[in-house]
């Protein structure tokens, strides 16, 4: 099982029921040193299935600041399922959470690219 940190689309039901057939459940946690930005989707499929083309994006910041959000417990199907989800944009990168577990998180792809602060 995978840990997923999410802090929107992702925590929807209808966009869980249709990536995952299925409702996850989930815990609450918190990412510290982040807060949030949008991105603008043009992926028509993904702005079928979440409702919107404006989506939250993590923005690295102080370390005072963080990101509530939610844990997903994901099976290996359903963590590639969420990375098809995900546009170009983010990529995924292990961070540890404000409860201290180690969690996936989709974070912005040119912070990925730029490598650890």
């Amino acid at each position: 099982m995978h840990l997923l940190f999410s802090y929107g689309t992702l925590r929807l039901p209808e966009v869980q029921r249709a990536l995952f057939g299925r409702e996850v459940p989930t815990t609450p946690d918190a990412l510290v040193g982040y807060r949030l930005g949008t991105v603008r989707i043009t992926d028509p499929q993904v702005i079928a299935t979440s409702g919107s083309a404006e989506h939250p994006i993590l923005v690295r910041a102080d370390a005072a600041d963080r990101v509530p959000g939610a844990c997903l417990r994901l099976d290996d199907a359903e963590l590639a399922a969420a990375d098809a989800y995900e546009v170009a944009d983010y990529a995924r990168a292990l961070r540890p959470l404000a409860s201290g577990a180690q969690a996936w998180v989709y974070l912005a792809a040119a912070e990925v690219a730029a490598g650890p602060a």
